[in-house]
């Protein structure tokens, strides 16, 4: 079993900057990848960014060049850097791993989600 913990949401200004966190712990052989979601009230979950184990990374047209996606492999962490924040990027915020465990074909495994609301 994998758990992921998401942390950094909050409320900010818009133009502001927010960076989110999400840990993995747990029985990991590898993470293929590590994908940030979002969903705002009364829309559907919305691919933000994506990084795969190979380094391969994929944004969302609406985040391009103020969001930006990290990791950590030795901490098992993937990181949302979000700038220049606008209202529309309100949602509550989903990091999913794809995840190889032992004696477990590759899973997707979801965090709880954290919220940003970004004020006008």
């Amino acid at each position: 079993q994998v758990q992921l913990v998401e942390s950094g949401g909050g409320l900010v200004q818009a133009g502001g900057s927010l960076r989110l966190s999400c840990a993995a712990s747990g029985s990991i052989l590898r993470i293929n990848a590590m994908v940030w979601y979002r969903q705002a009230p009364g829309k559907q979950r919305e691919l933000v960014a994506r990084i795969t184990s190979g380094g391969t990374i994929t944004y969302a047209d609406s985040v391009k060049g103020r969001f930006t996606i990290s990791r950590d492999n030795g901490k098992n962490t993937v990181f949302l850097q979000m700038n220049g924040l606008k209202p529309e990027d309100t949602a509550v915020y989903y990091c999913n791993y794809n995840v190889l465990s032992p004696g477990r074909g590759p899973y997707d495994y979801w965090g709880r989600g954290t919220q940003v609301t970004v004020s006008s």
